[in-house]
């Protein structure tokens, strides 16, 4: 049987980490981040990229201790008293800590990458429902890995991990600089950009894929900017009369399942 630490009271120093969870969400966390629901914790103590610090459970939830690794400690409590510390309802019952360790430099992440690869580059955007659906697609179509903008969200917010389906967790991911200086790093490795566009020149039916690809996506509304396009190879995905508009997680999906299919 799993052992596991019994938690009473919501001031307990031991789950200091899991406090006022919200308000830490804003002001960061020193090298720790939290996973929230079950699908992600398995992921994350089964093939993860980062260690767990520790899990905290509800009495209910209790059960999934077994799926996670004797080195970490788990902490039980009650459902109000998993509440109290959290600072917000935890219907799903289960958290965790993990820990993100030093972020890879995007050059070197590249370079380790097969001849034939596959990777998604993120510009400017900051909506995380968006970064976790792109990170889910990315881990079931197969991405080597994901390249962000300056701006571009942390994909280890809470809610992007959720959103992600833990996807977050397993594809590597760097964080280079400006839009351009992004493209020029995905170009000094042997990618190609590939970058979608409302105007894009080509459509993935007609593509022959590149060895080294890279998906470009910029934000809903504004898109990809100009001086990105002009550096890339760019395309589209035809639709019905003249509309134009897909959410972006929804885009990568599709450019996604077609280059990892293609070539």
């Amino acid at each position: 049987m799993r052992e596991t630490i019994p938690i009473t009271d919501p001031h307990d120093p031991r789950i200091g980490d899991y406090r006022a969870i919200r308000e830490k969400d804003l002001v960061g966390r020193a090298g720790k981040f939290v996973i929230e629901g079950e699908v992600a914790l398995r992921l994350a103590a089964r093939r993860g990229r980062f260690p767990l610090a520790s899990v905290l459970l509800s009495e209910k939830r209790a059960a999934l201790a077994a799926a996670i690794p004797e080195n970490v400690p788990v902490h039980v409590a009650p459902q109000p008293v998993l509440e109290a510390i959290a600072g917000f309802p935890i219907h799903r019952g289960v958290l965790a800590i993990g820990l993100r360790g030093a972020e890879p430099d995007p050059a070197t992440l590249l370079a380790g990458l097969p001849p034939r690869a596959l990777v998604v580059a993120l510009i400017g955007l900051t909506n995380h429902d968006n970064v976790g659906g792109i990170f889910r697609n990315a881990a079931a179509f197969g991405a080597d890995a994901v390249i962000l903008d300056a701006e571009t969200c942390d994909p280890l917010y809470r809610k992007a991990i959720r959103v992600s389906a833990g996807g977050a967790l397993l594809v590597p991911f760097a964080r280079a600089g400006g839009p351009l200086e992004t493209v020029s790093t995905l170009e000094e490795a042997g990618f190609t950009p590939l970058a979608l566009s409302p105007r894009g020149e080509e459509t993935f039916a007609t593509l022959a894929r590149p060895r080294r690809a890279a998906l470009v996506l910029g934000a809903e509304g504004p898109g990809l900017p100009d001086a990105v396009l002009s550096r890339a190879r760019t395309l589209r995905i035809p639709m019905a009369g003249d509309f134009d508009s897909l959410n972006v997680a929804v885009t990568s999906g599709i450019a996604l399942h077609a280059l990892a299919g293609g070539g």
